[in-house]
């Protein structure tokens, strides 16, 4: 079997990703690091919150405790979520087991909420729950330039959040 066939025959991960907007209309993105197979390309390391959805978890409920457990914000409303999955592969990957290598990529839903607290409730170098840190420093950014800052592999996925939330931006 060829290594692409052995990819393909990998499932995707569930996985919910999170648009969290400020009363600006501008949403939260944090610098990440490679992680297994998630390798992000040099200048494009900057993504919204994501994470796996846990078996029989709400997708409403798996955004808000990945929220919190990548940022520790807790106060939010909910303002709207995709009903489509998003599906995105995971580059070539010959490195050590990651939690991610079982995986061909993951297929997302989207989640969007409005912070109702302040900017001083995000803190992404101390995640909730014992999690590892997933982001190294954070910042408030326009939605439609969020394509050209995440890594390529992930832009069309991207490019259909800001597609879908436009409408959220104030």
């Amino acid at each position: 079997m060829s290594p692409r066939a052995a990819t393909d025959a990998k499932p995707y991960r569930p996985n919910v990703g999170v648009a969290l907007f400020n009363v600006q209309g501008l949403v939260m993105i944090g610098r990440t690091e490679n992680a297994g197979p998630e390798i992000v390309a040099p200048g494009r390391n900057w993504q919204m919150p994501q994470g796996g959805i846990d078996a029989d978890e709400d997708i409403v409920a798996a955004a808000r405790r990945e929220l919190w457990e990548e940022t520790n914000v807790r106060s939010v409303a909910l303002l709207a979520v995709t009903e489509d999955w998003w599906s995105y592969d995971f580059p070539p990957y010959d490195g050590p087991w990651h939690k991610l290598t079982p995986f061909r990529g993951q297929r997302q839903r989207w989640v969007a909420f409005r912070l109702t607290g302040s900017d001083s409730e995000i803190d992404v170098a101390n995640p909730a729950g014992g999690q590892p840190q997933e982001f190294f420093e954070w910042r408030w950014e326009e939605l439609a330039r969020t394509p050209q800052l995440v890594t390529p592999f992930k832009q069309a996925v991207y490019e259909k959040v800001v597609a879908a939330f436009t409408h959220l931006v104030r």
